[in-house]
């Protein structure tokens, strides 16, 4: 499995009957509740956003997330993954605000797609970000009878905006079909956007308030890059209706995130992963069980993609196809890389050496030749020790190439990560059976911040690699950590790696 983050290209947070624009805020505030002591937001707010896939469609176009191996897009899965600002602080929880709001404990959000103009039908509606950073215009002054903001004569806070986009206006010409992008009332007519005709992509309870948003928008991205939906121009965050609509409290409730304009590491993002691992058997390739192969494909020096899918056959030593094993389908893992699944189907007689033949070979409309390579059928006790004793618990250590320690990376950079796994305090290099994992993380104080959970490494018949792509990594100091299964232990290895990524200017 790998990762791959997508960013936020605009995010806005909204405030019911009020202009503001808070485009450019490092934090978005989600509130309800009462508004009269409170300096802004003074009514209940929403997120929207809309997020760069553009990374995603290409890595897709490509094959480098490829769906050949894994039942289509049924074997990728996104995340919306937003930091909450009061995650760090325990301190934080029940306990007010800056503007005097209380911060919310027990309550739902959900995340909803922008409608179309007139709901379902009509026009996307396109937005824009806006300029703007404070909720409340401190140089001007609120009549008390009104509510309504005076500029004062002395000038304007140059932090504060009221441009497009906001309750009202996604645009300077353009308004929302419905002030708000929906109606919580229900109580909307014509062309109203009403919430029951809302898209509610996935919904998140918070008992304390102080989780991270983890919203679950598999569906609705796979949807986009299979074409199936189209038009979308963003999603929102927002409190259910009856907590929009509650009255009667005597004070108001607020969430916050970090926003896509935060100075920290924690901008939003969608987290998508997609199953590229290569677990290559022919080295191991052993009886009573499915075992898989791989074909290389590189053109001019890089990985290549087929024209179309091989197929393979399975040879004895005399050239003869075994019977059950030809014609073998097989399917694209990553750019380049094309894998079998060859059943159990051989006879008795181990171990063996058979060929594996790759027929149907076309790149860029040339036909090229077969490739036959060879592996050696083990027996099934190949990986089996049975005996009165107990395996002794094994230690191991790596060195690495593709990455320097303490290596400078531009943020354009693309990087193979070999690692060689040995024995300690031994000279041998591959171990050719060993389950290795890495993971990597950025430091904040003495908290660990995951970027990749545990993620198999790749083994091919003469490494163990991972690729490690900086491009949707922001720029900071990344660890890395090795885990080895064995003798039914999971031996941690920390820091084994380090390095930087850096802005490219």
């Amino acid at each position: 499995m790998s990762i791959l983050r997508s960013y936020f290209n605009r995010n806005n947070t909204i405030v019911s009957g009020n202009y503001v624009n808070t485009g450019r805020n490092p934090v978005t505030q989600l509130n309800f509740g009462n508004t009269q002591n409170i300096i802004a937001p003074t009514g209940y707010s929403r997120l929207i956003f809309d997020l760069d896939l553009s990374e995603l469609e290409a890595k897709i176009a490509t094959g480098e997330i490829s769906t050949g191996c894994t039942n289509g897009f049924s074997g990728i899965t996104h995340t919306l993954t937003m930091t909450n600002t009061s995650t760090f602080d325990l301190d934080l929880l029940n306990t007010y605000m800056s503007d005097e709001a209380r911060r919310a404990t027990s309550f739902d959000l959900i995340l909803f797609r922008i409608p179309k103009v007139s709901g379902s039908t009509g026009l996307p509606q396109t937005w824009d970000e806006g300029v703007g950073y404070d909720y409340y215009n401190f140089q001007a002054t609120r009549n008390s009878a009104t509510g309504q903001l005076s500029p004062d004569e002395t000038g304007l806070d140059k932090a504060f905006s009221d441009r497009a986009s906001n309750w009202y206006q996604r645009s300077t010409i353009l308004d929302w079909s419905t002030d708000g992008i929906y109606n919580n009332t229900n109580s909307g007519t014509g062309s109203t956007v009403n919430y029951s005709a809302l898209t509610i992509v996935d919904v998140q309870h918070f008992e304390f308030g102080n989780e991270d948003i983890n919203f679950d928008m598999t569906n609705e991205i796979n949807s986009i890059l299979a074409g199936s939906l189209t038009g979308v121009t963003g999603w929102g965050v927002a409190y259910y209706p009856q907590l929009e609509n509650i009255t009667g409290l005597t004070e108001n409730y607020s969430v916050g995130f970090f926003s896509r304009h935060t100075q920290t590491f924690y901008q939003p993002y969608l987290l998508t992963n997609y199953d590229d691992l290569i677990d290559d058997d022919r080295n191991t390739f052993t009886k009573g069980k499915i075992n898989n192969l791989y074909l290389y494909v590189y053109q001019n020096g890089d990985f290549a993609n087929l024209d179309d899918l091989p197929v393979v056959d399975i040879k004895d030593a005399n050239g003869n196809v075994v019977p059950g094993l030809n014609s073998l389908p097989t399917c694209l893992r990553t750019k380049g890389v094309y894998e079998v699944s060859i059943p159990d189907e051989f006879p008795n007689l181990t171990p063996c050496i058979y060929y594996d033949n790759w027929t149907e070979l076309v790149i860029n409309g040339q036909s090229i030749p077969n490739v036959q390579n060879e592996f050696v059928l083990l027996p099934i006790q190949a990986n089996i020790i049975i005996g009165s004793q107990s395996q002794d618990p094994s230690n191991f250590g790596f060195t690495f190439y593709g990455i320097n320690q303490d290596e400078k990376i531009l943020n354009t950079d693309v990087r193979k990560v070999g690692v060689v796994v040995k024995r300690a305090y031994t000279t041998n290099t591959v171990l050719q059976n060993v389950q290795a994992f890495y993971r990597v993380y950025v430091m904040e104080g003495q908290t660990e911040v995951q970027v990749q959970d545990w993620t198999k490494i790749n083994r091919t018949p003469n490494e163990f690699y991972f690729i490690f792509d900086m491009k949707d990594k922001i720029p900071n100091e990344y660890f890395v950590d090795i885990r080895v299964n064995t003798n039914g232990e999971k031996d941690t290895y920390k820091r084994q790696l380090k390095f930087q990524i850096v802005n490219k200017k």
